[in-house]
């Protein structure tokens, strides 16, 4: 396996920082909150990252385009959650790490036109970076924050660059 990307102390501190705009509240107020950013914003794609937004959001009829998941909640295994995908792609990527797999997987998944779900064997949390990366412009990644709410990143130039910036500081590229 070849990993691109590996997490530092550094920048461990720095990504537990939200990445866009933290809607603070229980699950169905982030949901409404979230529901108006979209109805305003008109976004061309919806990706989530983990299991329980994921969850809520197919729940509540919204469809991400791409959802990534690892069948674990805080840390915990769940049974797989039922998103209604057209295609599920299984890849291997350890915690703190980025692999090549999951990099070209997203890439794939977000160039096609059909739903798809990411199952990973090992962390999905990093996956954010590079589904902001690689989203078409304007797209919404949404992604949950533990104990507080849910996070919503447009994929702007900017915060493309942002994280172009943070994958650069923790780039690797190693085999293991």
């Amino acid at each position: 396996m070849i990993i691109v990307y590996r997490l530092t102390q550094e920048m461990r501190e720095k990504l537990k920082k939200p990445l866009g705009i933290l809607i603070r509240g229980s699950f169905s107020e982030t949901i409404k909150k979230f529901s108006d950013i979209m109805e305003k914003e008109k976004s061309p794609r919806i990706i989530s990252v983990g299991d329980t937004v994921s969850k809520i959001l197919v729940t509540n009829n919204i469809f991400p385009q791409l959802s990534i998941v690892d069948n674990k909640v805080m840390r915990k295994s769940i049974k797989p959650i039922a998103l209604g995908a057209d295609e599920t792609v299984m890849v291997e990527n350890p915690a703190g790490t980025i692999t090549e797999e999951a990099l070209k997987a997203i890439q794939k998944a977000l160039e096609s036109r059909s739903r798809v779900k990411i199952v990973v064997d090992g962390e999905e949390d990093l996956l954010t970076l590079i589904a902001v990366l690689h989203a078409p412009e304007n797209s919404f990644i949404v992604y949950g924050q533990p104990r507080e709410g849910m996070v919503v990143v447009k994929a702007t130039r900017e915060k493309k660059a942002e994280v172009a910036e943070t994958l650069n500081a923790m780039a690797s590229v190693s085999k293991s």
